[in-house]
């Protein structure tokens, strides 16, 4: 179904069954994958392919140019992968130059209202954007992470698998997977204990996990030392494995986050004595 007022350029892909609203734009090179549903004033542009049964609410922009100087045209993508929900207000741009090329969301994520996702951004499966979320070029956020309403995320950053920011942090180095994080500058204060058991993470997974974090993260030492230490003592614990890779990764440009601990208890829901985010 195609609204009164809506304008389709020629040359886009438009699937079966997808609803468009009025004064909705889309441009030339834009795909539209089985039942989309873009509600009213979105504008989808460049080359852009939005996955089936993905909703996009009123004034949303995907796909639209970089805001960055360097970008003088050149042919880079955007792609929105199936059964996302993408709120009020957000804008996702396409890639610039530099990078991949791709702007990229993964299925089944939420970008809430006014949420920003700048050039070669890639989301995982599952992420969750709150309100006013701002994530500059090209960060990288894990499947199943959180991001609380109005956090700032600097560009390069990478947040792990199931990370957990609070609202209004500012975050300049990279979230280890599982790690909470909490303020401005934004700190380590424990992990996402709740998103873990969601997830199917047992007990004594987590008691393993906060094991190490509690040796990587709170204890004295030199840190090659003590991650050389945790590497050795859980060979066989997936979760404590995945964040020594993500640790180790090479291909980092940010330091990783630093521990703290949270002024107001309170505020966040963070138990201070084990180190987990409620």
């Amino acid at each position: 179904m195609v609204a009164p007022g809506a304008a389709i350029a020629d040359g886009a892909v438009i699937g079966a069954h997808c609803r468009i609203g009025p004064f909705c734009t889309i441009g030339p090179e834009v795909v539209l994958e089985e039942g989309v549903e873009l509600a009213s004033h979105v504008v989808v542009d460049g080359a852009t392919r939005i996955g089936a049964g993905t909703r996009v609410l009123p004034f949303a922009s995907i796909g639209t140019p970089p805001q960055d100087l360097k970008y003088k045209g050149e042919p880079t993508r955007c792609e929105v992968g199936p059964g996302c929900l993408i709120r009020e207000g957000v804008t996702i741009h396409r890639a610039s130059v530099g990078g991949a090329g791709v702007t990229r969301v993964g299925a089944g994520c939420m970008l809430m209202a006014q949420a920003h996702v700048a050039h070669d951004c890639t989301l995982g499966e599952g992420v969750i954007l709150a309100n006013n979320v701002m994530l500059g070029g090209h960060v990288l956020v894990g499947d199943g992470a959180f991001i609380g309403g109005g956090a700032a995320v600097h560009q390069t950053v990478r947040i792990g698998r199931l990370a957990m920011v609070s609202g209004l942090a500012g975050v300049t180095n990279d979230i280890p997977p599982f790690g909470y994080v909490f303020g401005l500058p934004a700190r380590l204060v424990g992990f996402n204990k709740i998103g873990l058991l969601r997830r199917g993470a047992s007990r004594d997974q987590l008691r393993t996990l906060r094991l190490a974090n509690n040796l990587l993260f709170k204890d004295p030492g030199e840190f090659a030392a003590k991650l050389e230490q945790a590497s050795l003592r859980w060979p066989e614990e997936p979760l404590v494995q995945e964040v020594i890779a993500f640790v180790r990764d090479t291909t980092r440009r940010r330091q990783l986050v630093r521990p703290g601990r949270m002024a107001a208890p309170e505020l966040g829901g963070v138990d201070e004595e084990n180190g987990e985010g409620a």
